[in-house]
């Protein structure tokens, strides 16, 4: 698509050639075609079709199909070019010739500057291999050669500190031979090193005689090739007289043959010896013969001095101190020849090293003295004597190889042009016959589209007319439920609200499935509470697991951000389905629900599953759920240690892990497949045994698939199943929404601060279910202290130093020993204090209640029903202390008197054209002291909100006749927003409207459709919120605490 979006912009430049402007038409056709052409002749000559005569319908949804798969951006250029060009033809042949002979003869030109370009990056490549084969050796010479030189001065340290600074002298002719001998190799590339001392003339006649030699010279000998006799070479002429000698009196036995030779009397040897001894550094000479090897090498020279010379000490201080001069001679030959034999590359290059101190005169210390005028290399040498210049020069011994990459490169580059010109020859004839196909294709694209609005028109009828009958029929039946009824009739209403709402809730997950399926299924992003959420959830199905006699319990790690934001109903949807399927399935045992970050899963803090008994929350055996997320990507990477994990509770991005366990009958291995697959049951009994659908799994995977997410589970058979997944949400302290997180956290305050500092006493045999029982209590600011049998809770209550205020004993603990459970009664009654401790037993059914307690004891202890939630737990514990607010309790934990405080004395409008909507949802507002006015219609809802009106909020119906509620709101903003423009420019008196310079009358919508798109539309309209049909007390509550102020003045 990038080539097509260039091809555009080189359009205009076929004018150049004297083309029309359909060539640049048919170029942009045959780039959109190019794609098309391959699939359309492989199903034409694939022998797909049978029969000619549906060929174009059938090659049309071939098209539709393929379209799809086709990128955005190579649509919408083909789409542009349809709207420009219209259905033109190409008939002519003349204009697209030329095109392709221009295209041929510049890919010509193309392919041979390809050649060029690739021989030049090879000869590049070339020449970047011989630079670094050559750098390297020059390294490796530099390295070597600077490791003889430092051994070399600290050999000359040992002399200044051992012959001239002992006497007698520690060192002698034998003494150095011997040690230059065995520390040889620490000087690899050394063929010998010599001393030679200071003599003066005045000295010269007694040094003769103390050595027993003559000072001899040494230009008088004259280079010879190499002879095997050593002694071959013996100077017979004494040095000339001079100011100053320096003869050799200890040398190495490989070059033993220097000794008693004058080093001043050498030309090259007395600059040697005069720069050394001036500068303090070693110096080298120019290459020349060495003697006996008659081969090229070079002598680098120290100064030795006296031991206490000073580092900055001048010239002529350091002749003055110079006691005499040592060598290290290098053959350079022998030296590279051994550096070039430790690589295994030497044979493919051929290394030349030069003295280039004069560069017009370089010397050639190493390699063959041939001239080549090709690709070579040059790497400077630095051997530590700044007056001499070294290099070394590389190139390849054979020649390079002949551009085969460049030359296939360029051939093949030329032949893919010459196919392309064919294709753009083939593709000009069948133009007529794309348009024609892309005609047909755009009209089934429209419609499906077409379809695809109809579909989702379908779903807001389907859900609006569904549910608005079913809105009058449960509302009704709840308004029943307030009139006085015995017992059989409030049994008869209850079972005929569960089934209206279990309709109601197969309704949501049909059309759950079906905007899924469509795509159009969206994550609401709001502020929640996480424990709170469950805590409704729990209260869903305490009936259930009382009636079973099952524990039901959750536990959220305190890591977890108490706020979080999300969409906390999908979040409530994911959990009541696997939890309603555990319950579904599960007869004994338990179902534990069990929150933690995924961070704490990585480092096994506090989450380690074992499957023994002891430790589960039941006693029975469960299936290990690390088994359930061994799959999930985010545990595929390499775990951190604990030390690693971060905080997530301080960053904003919380990664949360949910399991739901349970000891049900399991899922059979072979129905373990298909568990997600929707509308698909273990069993063809199940749905008539348990009910249901099968699309709860489906739906759940989804969700948590939008909440970026993974879902798994591990399932045996008369053990249980685990379902665990994951879900990312936001820390709400980083981005809080006021009135959700006051209204969140006001609540759990209010209650747990009439619980702080009270201490309570736990008795529980089962570690799991007591940290449990710990957590809820820890909610409330209780200090716990555990027990793990009564044994152990008598001890406590006797040797604790804290007062207990409440104990709460297991009935399993209870039941077990009748005679422990009337010692820890007569304990608790015996307290010295006016307020003993209070006793509560924690049972699972209503049948464990009947406590077995000795009837002769009188006392009968407090039962608290599990499964265990905040406000049930605190309602419980305030009435059996006697502290607190003992009100009821709406859903989610909000007290019926939190909605009359706010709707108390509200005049609020409710619109619908339903009358039994209408008249349920004026019943549910006035319940809350509200005074209601209605209105059947859009157009007497605005005569009725014209400003000035006493409203003080409005419900309004959507779908109504005439006019819906969009547009009815429309015309209420529209109506407000003149008259504040009017007050504001004081065009009318303020007073004339109440004083209110500023009319917005909150709108909520009421409306049955559950679509997402319709949420939207409610609030670009105007609208201020969005209530769903039936009403639920907490959505109704969260609505209206937006607009409204608490009053306490109506809390009666």
């Amino acid at each position: 698509m990038v080539v097509l979006s260039r091809l555009l912009s080189c359009m205009s430049y076929f004018h150049v050639f004297g083309f029309d402007l359909k060539v640049g038409h048919l170029v942009l056709m045959l780039c959109c075609c190019m794609l098309s052409e391959i699939p359309m002749n492989w199903f034409i000559n694939g022998g797909l079709m049978e029969k000619k005569i549906s060929f174009l319908r059938d090659r049309g949804k071939i098209w539709l199909s393929w379209w799809e798969k086709i990128p955005a951006s190579g649509r919408k250029i083909h789409h542009h070019y349809y709207q420009y060009i219209g259905s033109k033809k190409v008939r002519e042949k003349s204009w697209w010739r030329k095109i392709l002979i221009a295209w041929v003869v510049s890919w010509v030109f193309g392919s041979v500057w390809i050649f060029l370009y690739m021989s030049s990056q090879a000869t590049e490549k070339r020449k970047e291999t011989l630079a670094s084969m050559c750098d390297e050796r020059a390294r490796m010479l530099q390295d070597q050669f600077n490791v003889s030189m430092n051994h070399v001065q600290a050999l000359a340290i040992l002399i200044s500190t051992f012959h001239h600074g002992k006497n007698p002298s520690a060192i002698d002719q034998a003494t150095f031979a011997k040690y230059t001998e065995r520390t040889a190799f620490e000087r690899p590339l050394t063929s010998g090193v010599a001393y030679a001392v200071r003599v003066l003339h005045s000295e010269r006649e007694q040094f003769e005689k103390q050595q027993g030699w003559t000072i001899k010279r040494m230009d008088t000998l004259e280079p010879s090739p190499v002879q095997e006799d050593d002694n071959a070479f013996e100077p017979q002429e004494p040095s000339p007289i001079q100011e100053e000698y320096a003869p050799v009196i200890f040398a190495q036995d490989t070059i033993s043959h220097v000794v008693s030779l004058d080093m001043m009397s050498g030309k090259e040897d007395r600059e040697n010896v005069l720069r050394a001894r001036v500068s303090g550094k070693g110096v080298l000479t120019a290459p020349f013969r060495l003697l006996k090897s008659n081969r090229l090498g070079v002598i680098l020279t120290f100064a030795v001095y006296k031991s206490e010379i000073p580092s900055n000490a001048t010239p002529n201080e350091r002749i003055q101190a110079t006691h005499g001069y040592l060598g290290g001679v290098f053959d350079i030959e022998s030296l590279v020849e051994k550096l070039l034999h430790q690589l295994a590359s030497k044979q493919t290059i051929i290394v030349n090293v030069y003295d280039t101190t004069n560069l017009s005169d370089p010397i050639s210390m190493y390699g063959p003295n041939t001239t080549d005028n090709g690709m070579y290399h040059v790497s400077t040498l630095n051997f530590g004597d700044p007056f001499r210049q070294h290099e070394m020069r590389c190139r390849f011994k054979q020649k390079p190889p002949w551009p085969w990459m460049a030359i296939t490169t360029s051939i093949g580059v030329l032949v893919i042009a010459l196919l392309v010109g064919h294709i753009f020859h083939a593709t000009v004839n069948r133009i007529a016959k794309v348009e024609d196909d892309y005609r047909e294709m755009m009209e089934l694209k429209k419609r499906a589209e077409a379809a695809d609005v109809a579909k989702s028109q379908f779903l807001a009828t389907v859900s609006h007319e569904i549910r608005t009958p079913m809105n009058g029929v449960l509302g009704m039946l709840q308004m029943l439920m307030d009139t006085d009824l015995d017992i059989t009739q409030q049994d008869y209403v209850r079972t005929a609200q569960a089934s209206g709402k279990a309709l109601v809730s197969l309704i949501n997950e049909v059309l759950d499935q079906a905007k899924i399926e469509s795509g159009k299924l969206e994550l609401e992003a709001v502020q929640f509470d996480l424990r709170a959420i469950l805590d409704d959830v729990l209260s869903l199905f305490s009936g259930k697991s009382q009636e079973k006699g099952i524990e039901l319990a959750v536990y959220i790690s305190d890591r977890v951000p108490e706020s979080l934001i999300g969409d906390p109903g999908r979040f409530r949807q994911i959990i009541t389905n696997l939890m309603g399927n555990s319950i579904k399935f599960t007869e004994k045992g338990h179902v534990f629900v069990t929150v933690h970050l995924v961070e704490e899963v990585m480092g096994s803090i506090e989450v380690e599953t074992e499957t023994s008994p002891k430790n589960t929350l039941s006693g029975f055996p469960v299936s290990d759920k690390r088994r359930s997320w061994e799959a999930f990507k985010a545990f595929s990477e390499e775990k951190p240690s604990c030390s690693q994990i971060p905080l997530s509770t301080s960053s904003e991005t919380i990664n949360l892990i949910v399991s739901v366990e349970d000891t049900g009958v399991g899922i059979p291995r072979e129905a373990q497949s298909r568990v997600f697959t929707p509308f698909m049951q273990v069993h063809t009994s199940t749905s008539r045994t348990h009910g249901g659908t099968g699309i709860g799994l489906s739906i759940s995977k989804c969700l948590v698939g939008l909440m970026k997410g993974e879902i798994g589970f591990v399932s045996e058979p008369q053990i249980g199943s685990t379902f665990t997944f994951t879900a990312v949400f936001t820390n709400g302290h980083f981005n809080s929404n006021k009135y959700k997180k006051q209204q969140i956290n006001n609540h759990s305050k209010s209650v747990s601060s009439e619980f702080e500092g009270m201490k309570a006493l736990v008795v529980d045999p089962r570690p799991i279910r007591a940290k449990v029982t710990i957590y809820h209590l820890q909610r409330l600011g209780i200090h716990v202290e555990v027990a793990s049998d009564l044994n152990q809770g008598l001890t406590s209550l006797s040797s604790g130093t804290a007062v207990i205020t409440m104990v709460l004993v297991e009935k399993e603990a209870w039941d077990k020993d009748i005679d422990l459970s009337s010692l820890l009664i007569n304990k608790l009654r015996k307290n010295d204090k006016v307020d003993y401790p209070k006793l509560f037993l924690l049972a699972n059914s209503i049948s464990s209640t009947k406590t077995s307690a000795p009837k002769s004891i009188g006392y009968t202890p407090n039962v608290i029903m599990k499964p265990l939630r905040v406000s049930m737990l605190a309602a419980s514990l305030q009435r059996a202390l006697g502290v607190g607010n003992k009100g009821n309790c709406l859903n989610g934990g909000l007290p019926v008197l939190s909605l009359r405080n706010l709707l108390c004395g509200k005049h609020i409008l409710v619109v619908d054209d339903n009358n039994v909507n209408l008249r349920v949802a004026a019943h549910a507002l006035k319940k809350y002291g509200a005074e209601v006015a209605c209105a059947d219609s859009g157009k007497k809802a605005i005569a009725m909100l014209k400003p000035p009106h006493n409203f003080d909020a409005c419900f309004m119906d959507i779908q109504m006749p005439e006019m819906d509620g969009f547009e009815a709101t429309r015309i209420i903003r529209d109506m407000e927003h003149d008259i504040n423009g009017r007050i504001q420019h004081g065009k009318v008196p303020k007073e004339a409207y109440r004083n209110i310079s500023n009319w917005h009358i909150p709108i909520l919508a009421m409306t049955a459709d559950v679509i997402q798109a319709t949420h939207e539309e409610c609030l670009r309209c105007g609208m201020d919120g969005y209530v769903s049909k039936p009403f639920e007390g907490e959505q109704l509550y969260q609505e209206v605490s937006r607009f409204f102020k608490s009053n306490s003045l109506c809390a009666h």
